[in-house]
């Protein structure tokens, strides 16, 4: 059983310059929001010592290691949970993952555009929060709807 971890944030933030460095895969990076429409997967072996020396011992014909799946999804804006951005879609990619990974700016570079032209971190958590709250409670309003 693997791992899948949704890397999330605004547009512009980082996500996808972080997904590279973990997977290496060379995908495109660019300054402008939603670079990233349909999610870029990689997968990430887990190094482990342990694995090879217990597979030497059993002399296993063989050994697989366990994996990390790391998704890249597109940029959450503040109303996507109504469908504002790629709303929709986003919400759909991360339903999908079994862990969360927030990316969230705090660096000044004027050359690298901000969606809400300032750098505010704790705006940009309270947004994400936010909006991944609400995509739960519409999930939670449809399914108790489904049960009336």
């Amino acid at each position: 059983m693997s791992l899948k971890i949704g890397i999330v944030g605004l547009p512009n933030v980082g996500k996808s310059t972080l997904f590279r460095a973990l997977t290496r895969n060379d995908i495109d990076i660019a300054n402008y929001p939603f670079c990233t429409i349909e999610p870029n997967v990689g997968i990430v072996e887990v190094p482990d010592e342990r694995l090879q020396k217990i597979s030497a011992i059993s002399k296993s014909e063989k050994t697989t290691p366990t994996v990390i799946e790391f998704v890249d999804i597109a940029g959450l804006v503040a109303g996507a949970h109504k469908g504002e951005g790629l709303g929709n879609k986003f919400l759909s990619h991360i339903r999908e993952v079994d862990a969360v990974c927030q990316v969230v700016r705090n660096f000044v570079n004027p050359d690298i555009t901000h969606v809400h032209n300032e750098i505010n971190p704790e705006n940009d958590i309270e947004i994400i929060n936010t909006e991944l709250i609400m995509a739960d409670l519409e999930t939670i309003k449809k399914r108790l709807e489904a049960l009336e």
